[in-house]
């Protein structure tokens, strides 16, 4: 009995050649894989990596961050500040509204970032990074999840700077009301290291009867975040803007509002305006128009004895860019100071 052996035609020897050639090409692949410029941490995932106040790491890592770097923090803020009118709209928050916004900023400030963004969640905020690339620097953005509806809720948003501990505060009541106090802030915050920068949501105007002059009512988020800071003992400067003819002899009323805790660095501050050409009204020292007495932040501050200033700004001040850095530098002269306490 003769046996038969069949030969592969050739069609299958070629295919076979052909796969040997294929799994070559990709296990070498597969080991140059290893030198790829994404995978040694100077690749684009490098920049996400989370982070918590004062630059370190949480101490139960992270959730993933949207890094909005190309216009810069002034820029950022000022957009979000250009829908404001007396008409855009204010929605009263609850006393439990307040309080979450407040102990999820605690939570931040602890570097406890994934707990904060669960708070903060359940009244529909968000936790981002946002970096300021001309600055350098990095912050941590509250802010609502989406600001596309057609009624805002108005409860402004705070930054926290990540790359430095916290150790001050500037906060700004009355942004587009108080024309570029807004962007005072922000410049203040990107100039000064160690901040947080506590923003309204809404003109001063919006909303029904005084509802939302966060400077006089308790019964907002602006308050309860401000409070927090306060039972932390951080130090605060609230930026306000003027009309010429408030304090007509004056550029600029500076006041540490009921108490005197903060006369040193109201001092410095008026020092600072002056040696830059400013007539400075010093409420400490003597009757100014809009001190600030009755301003609640303050209040808040003089009752745990902690630095407040309460600062008017004439319109000069303000519009021109190269006044506004002046006032910006001479503002830095203040949080220098208390980016050393302890």
């Amino acid at each position: 009995m003769k046996i038969f052996r069949t030969r592969p035609k050739p069609i299958a020897r070629k295919a076979t050649a052909l796969g040997l050639v294929t799994a070559a090409v990709l296990s070498l692949a597969q080991c140059g894989a290893g030198s790829s410029p994404d995978d040694d941490g100077s690749g684009p995932e490098a920049s996400h990596a989370p982070s918590t106040p004062g630059g370190g790491t949480g101490e139960d890592g992270g959730t993933g961050e949207d890094d909005k770097a190309p216009e810069g923090l002034t820029a950022m803020i000022t957009a979000y500040t250009d829908g404001f009118h007396e008409d855009s709209g204010y929605r009263h928050p609850s006393r439990t509204d307040r309080n979450t916004v407040a102990e999820g900023v605690a939570l931040l400030l602890d570097h406890r970032r994934p707990q904060a963004e669960r708070k903060l969640a359940d009244v529909d905020l968000a936790v981002r990074t946002v970096t300021d690339k001309s600055a350098g620097r990095r912050y941590a953005e509250i802010a609502d999840r989406s600001e596309d509806g057609a009624a805002p809720r108005g409860w402004g948003r705070v930054y926290v700077d990540l790359d430095a501990p916290a150790r001050w505060s500037v906060q700004v009541p009355h942004p587009v009301a108080d024309r570029n106090t807004e962007r005072l802030g922000a410049e203040l915050m990107r100039r000064s290291p160690g901040g947080v920068l506590v923003l309204a949501g809404a003109h001063r105007d919006a909303g029904r009867g005084d509802e939302a002059d966060v400077a006089h009512r308790r019964d907002t988020v602006f308050h309860a975040v401000c409070d927090e800071l306060v039972r932390r003992g951080l130090p605060g400067v609230q930026l306000h803007g003027m009309a010429d003819d408030s304090a007509p002899r004056h550029d600029v009323v500076a006041s540490t509002g009921r108490d005197r805790e903060a006369v040193t660095e109201g001092r410095a501050l008026a020092d600072a305006l002056r040696g830059r050409g400013w007539d400075v009204c010093r409420a400490w020292a003597r009757s100014c128009p809009l001190a600030g007495r009755s301003n609640v932040q303050g209040r808040a501050a003089s009752a745990r004895d902690v630095p407040f200033l309460h600062v008017e700004f004439g319109p000069r001040l303000r519009e021109d860019r190269d006044r506004t850095r002046a006032a910006v530098g001479a503002l830095t002269d203040v949080t220098r100071s208390w980016q050393r306490r302890s």
